[in-house]
């Protein structure tokens, strides 16, 4: 609608600046003005050809100052074609871009159609191989339980292997032990055949059984103790002689730990054990003490030992030697829980009376023998026992 007003309003103008022009160049003819020394004539031509440029520079100013794509086309069309190439080349280019695209994108298609194909013969092999492989997992579980039971196995045997290596070193302790004490037979031997042993290698020469109530009486009770000891070795190695010196030799160094020991509160047991054999006659006597914390080791009616006489066992030899076995395995056991003792103490009386009873029980009558404590014994005390006969029900 604009372009319309424009040109009518060119034509309004134009038609206007025309009157004007035509009445200015008529009154120039008419007054025969003169410009730049011209014929009137001319004058009026040039002010009717100004008046025609006026018209035209007025009617191009008005359009230049109303319409702006006129002033754009006017003074930017060389730009704007140079763009519009540009852009015509750039559009040229993006759709073979777009060409190119286009063209990788089926390749791409057609490459994912490959892939998607693949993918399912990558997936369908797969299901094939979990069916194959679903046995040897299984295969694999039982092989998996094989390797441990053969894994405990083995540790069993390591086990077994360890055990045996223990005691095959206990057995070689043991056998190295019996060889010392054969060696020990050995020299006793000969001290047997050069002449009279009155103490023997190991032998407990003196035992006692003290309370300590405070660290200076350990001194006394050692003393004591020695003096006592030499006594009794004097009466053993020289008998008939006066003790009128000292022939029992201790370490003074293990006097010093014995007294460390026996400064201690509490109740203790000290032993004097000799060292070597010692024969009828000799000067002196090598002892080392011995100190454990007093306990008890046989309790009041407590089983030592059993042993079974046989129906046919009825002779007096063949019940006095069950009889001593039983006594002798009493000791042992005593021995083993740390009795100090020399011996067991019974009634003989008594033991007569049941071996003569023992003798003359039943035909075909075997009979259960024990040893049972009499009493409470600590690990000086002498051990009492008496022997029970338990008939058959």
């Amino acid at each position: 609608m604009s372009g319309w007003i424009l040109i009518l309003t060119l034509l309004i103008l134009g038609g206007v600046l025309s009157t004007l022009g035509d009445r200015l160049g008529s009154k120039v003819g008419k007054a025969r003005l003169s410009l730049f020394r011209l014929r009137p004539k001319k004058t009026a031509v040039v002010i009717t050809v100004l008046t025609g440029s006026l018209i035209s520079a007025i009617s191009l100013g008005l359009m230049l100052l109303v319409s702006d794509r006129l002033r754009t086309g006017l003074f930017e069309l060389d730009q704007i074609e140079q763009r519009l190439r540009d852009s015509r080349d750039a559009l040229s280019s993006s759709r073979k871009d777009l060409a190119q695209s286009r063209s990788a994108l089926r390749s791409a298609e057609n490459e994912r159609s490959e892939a998607q194909r693949q993918l399912k013969v990558v997936a369908e092999q797969a299901s094939r191989l979990q069916k194959e492989l679903a046995p040897l997992m299984e295969q694999r579980k039982q092989l998996e339980a094989e390797r441990d039971r053969l894994s405990r196995d083995i540790a069993a045997k390591d086990s077994d292997l360890q055990r045996n290596r223990s005691e095959l070193a206990k057995l070689n302790s043991k056998i190295k032990s019996s060889s010392q004490e054969l060696e020990r037979l050995e020299r006793n031997l000969i001290a047997l055949r050069q002449g009279d042993v009155v103490i023997s290698s190991g032998q407990i020469l003196e035992v006692a059984k003290v309370r300590i109530e405070k660290p200076s009486q350990a001194r006394d009770v050692i003393h004591a103790l020695l003096q006592r000891t030499n006594l009794n070795v004097y009466q053993r190695v020289l008998p008939g002689e006066t003790p009128n010196r000292q022939i029992l030799l201790v370490p003074r160094s293990d006097i010093s730990k014995l007294e460390t020991t026996l400064s201690k509160r509490g109740e203790w047991v000290v032993s004097l054990i000799s060292a070597a054999n010692v024969l009828k006659g000799e000067r002196q006597v090598v002892a080392f003490p011995d100190v454990r914390p007093n306990k008890r080791v046989v309790r009041s009616g407590e089983q030592l030992a059993t042993t079974v006489l046989e129906a046919d066992e009825r002779s007096p030899d063949q019940v006095r030697s069950r009889l001593n076995l039983l006594l002798a395995a009493a000791f042992t056991r005593a021995q083993r829980q740390g009795a100090l003792a020399n011996g067991l103490q019974f009634d003989p009386a008594r033991l007569n009376q049941l071996a003569e009873a023992l003798v003359n029980r039943p035909l075909g009558e075997t009979a259960k023998l024990e040893a049972v404590s009499r009493g409470n014994s600590d690990l000086a005390d002498p051990i009492a026992v008496d022997i029970r006969w338990q008939r058959p029900q």
